[in-house]
């Protein structure tokens, strides 16, 4: 789809969340090495100090204990309820407001590695401040590769078969038609990489300088409090000018995603389904399971 998702350091365990639930067939094996994925994407980013190690793994084991008793459940009942829906055909309010409830599901998760991450936001260093710049820096050069191709035509081309996959994902193959609607809407998109690529970087310019003034001033400043602040900045930016093209966009790819679903035969509907009820199944499986 050509809205993208928008990834921060502050919301890292949630990031490891979604990318085992992107990967169903091996969903109930891949959470179980949830927390050492976690650990991995985090370390990237922080490059954690000897004795930060501890803190950091029983922070992330404290974590996924916790979604795993609390917020599974939670997930495999959404996911049946869609199943339910699915055959059907759809509006583009409808998919507006399934984006909106999966953002209202999500939350619980992110607010709770806010919490248990704060504390050790006080103890990074300005050695690891200095690493996560390089690593946003380096994260943005392999943006530029995946989303600014140096023509408009190599970056819908681009674009264009990263939507396929992601339909056919759910779906099962697309046909000819459906790649045809893909294309003509992928090309009318407002989707702005270069927007996106400016408001990403300021996003990790405040998201150093807040952490810097922690580490600084940590009498002053409440940790808990910044984090929250910059998490929310993930979907409700400072700057009303990207705001309205937030909007904007999410409109237009609500009616991309229910063109494309209501054009889907019976046969892609079903393979949907299925794939949503085994997602469910899944998660209630994992929810059940005691470690």
């Amino acid at each position: 789809m050509t809205h993208i998702l928008r990834i921060s350091p502050s919301r890292g365990l949630l990031i490891v969340l979604l990318m085992l639930l992107g990967s169903c067939s091996m969903l109930r094996m891949s959470y179980h090495q949830g927390p050492q994925l976690a650990w991995w994407w985090l370390d990237g980013y922080l490059d954690f100090e000897h004795e930060q190690i501890p803190q950091a793994k029983e922070a992330i084991r404290h974590w996924f204990d916790w979604h795993r008793s609390t917020q599974l459940p939670q997930y495999a009942a959404h996911l049946s309820e869609m199943s339910e829906h699915i055959n059907g055909t759809v509006t583009s309010g409808e998919i507006c407001d399934w984006y909106d409830t999966m953002r209202t599901v999500l939350a619980p998760a992110l607010n709770h590695a806010v919490q248990l991450g704060a504390p050790l936001t006080r103890r990074l260093s300005e050695a690891q401040l200095q690493h996560l710049e390089r690593r946003y820096a380096k994260n943005n050069e392999e943006f530029r590769d995946d989303y600014l191709q140096p023509t408009l035509e190599s970056r819908h081309k681009a674009s264009i078969k990263r939507t396929v996959k992601r339909f056919e994902s759910l779906y099962g193959d697309m046909n000819d038609a459906q790649k045809r609607l893909i294309t003509a809407t992928i090309s009318a998109s407002p989707f702005d990489p270069e927007a996106w690529l400016s408001e990403r970087q300021r996003r990790q310019g405040e998201t150093v300088q807040q952490l810097r003034r922690l580490i600084s001033d940590p009498a002053e400043t409440d940790a808990e409090t910044v984090l929250h602040k910059l998490a929310r900045q993930l979907e409700h930016s400072p700057n009303a000018e990207y705001r309205a093209y937030q909007m904007k966009l999410t409109d237009y790819n609500c009616g991309f995603v229910a063109d494309l679903h209501n054009s889907t035969t019976p046969k892609q509907r079903q393979h949907a389904r299925d794939k949503l009820r085994n997602w469910a199944v899944d998660l209630h499986a994992l929810a059940k399971e005691i470690h």
